[in-house]
């Protein structure tokens, strides 16, 4: 009896969400979501303790900021910046490990920090970043992984992203930097990176026939999951499609960069619309049936470009609003919990066998980056339902 009412409710939801979500019905969950972060995390500055202690900058809890500053965009609560620079102040503006990391992971909460520097100033906001990204300009990673499965043997100046991942968590600062100091070293760099890792990390990481990535070298083909289909993971091709988001924000619409990137974002749209579930998820494998489940942290990227693109113009809104519909309404119906906890999240790692078996009820190790997603995507459909873009 409990489990045929579940699936009444279930179905009830879901005819209610297709028929009549509006953006006050997004933004109503969305708050949800993050009230429930931030009363459980209530001091940003406390470390993580998940194995080992890590300071409160690492990537996961950047992630979250990141949704946490679009959010504000749309609900321009003073807590939510109390919050922020609560954080920001105690790290001192400086990516984790300091000014000489190169590792995107340590870079990816300066994200956050120039974002504040554009919304209200402060040099102490960007001059940190900015000697880090000069000093990894000038770098070149003479690790193994830089040059293994490579078109060269040589180390690479460009070549740290060794990881899809590391688009996301890095690539976005270099294009920030580019818009607030007007230097074109920081944009050419940062294009370079990507083009490294798109074109020649392990021979390319990036299949234009499919619109897809590969993880890492590690995965590119001979690879192949149990039913030998490619090894698509879900969020790591969501890090890159919002990376091509926020660094196309930050470029000039004409200028050939933003076509370049904007060339892969029209790839992976159509690769990601293709795999989508009959649900609305993603699985965390794309295109495999290996660990066939629904997945909130990649569905939540994949809403948040497609909802961008579909403002943009550059998504056909009969193509693509249905698609971003079914994803919100999977969401809400299956991951999104009365007290705001999300879950089908995947945890931390870098392929589709990482933190399983998911559930609905299970908590990842980390919940930062995953609500941090989740805001980044449902922020962007709350602007296109705004729009009237999505009937």
């Amino acid at each position: 009896m409990k489990r045929l009412s579940t699936l009444m409710l279930a179905t009830i939801m879901t005819l209610g969400a297709t028929a009549q979500t509006t953006a006050d019905d997004v933004l109503s969950v969305v708050r949800k979501a993050n009230d429930y972060f931030m009363a459980k995390y209530a001091d940003p500055t406390i470390p993580t303790n998940v194995k080992k202690v890590r300071p409160s900058s690492l990537w996961t809890r950047a992630v979250y900021y990141e949704g946490l500053m679009a959010l504000y965009e749309i609900d321009p609560q003073q807590r939510y910046l109390d919050y922020t620079d609560t954080w920001s102040n105690f790290h001192q503006w400086t990516p984790r490990n300091g000014v000489n990391t190169c590792d995107a992971d340590d870079q990816c909460c300066a994200q956050t920090y120039l974002m504040r520097y554009m919304q209200v100033g402060g040099e102490e906001k960007i001059t940190k970043v900015r000697e880090n990204l000069d000093h990894q300009m000038l770098t070149p990673n003479e690790k193994k992984n830089a040059t293994a499965k490579t078109q060269s043997t040589q180390p690479s100046l460009f070549g740290w992203w060794t990881w899809i991942d590391a688009i996301q968590m890095a690539m976005p600062v270099y294009m920030q930097m580019y818009k607030i100091t007007n230097d074109t070293k920081y944009r050419d760099h940062g294009m370079k990176m990507y083009r490294w890792s798109r074109n020649e990390c392990g021979g390319g990481l990036f299949n234009v026939k499919d619109g897809l990535w590969w993880r890492d070298a590690d995965y590119v083909p001979p690879y192949k999951e149990p039913d030998g289909k490619d090894c698509y993971w879900s969020r790591g091709n969501g890090w890159v499609y919002a990376a091509l988001v926020r660094c196309m924000d930050m470029l000039p619409k004409k200028s050939k960069e933003y076509k370049e990137l904007k060339k892969d974002f029209l790839l992976m749209s159509e690769g990601l619309r293709k795999c989508q579930r009959e649900d609305g998820f993603w699985n965390p494998s794309l295109v495999s049936t290996n660990y066939e489940m629904p997945e909130t942290s990649g569905t939540a990227l994949f809403l948040y470009g497609m909802a961008w693109g579909i403002q943009k113009g550059y998504l056909k809104e009969k193509v693509y609003g249905p698609v971003c519909e079914k994803a919100w309404t999977a969401m809400v119906r299956d991951a999104v919990h009365q007290d705001g906890f999300l879950g089908w999240m995947q945890g931390t790692g870098k392929d589709p066998s990482a933190g399983q078996p998911l559930s609905y009820t299970k908590v990842p190790d980390f919940e930062d980056y995953g609500t941090g997603c989740f805001l980044l995507g449902a922020t962007e459909y709350f602007k296109l339902l705004s729009k009237g873009n999505v009937k």
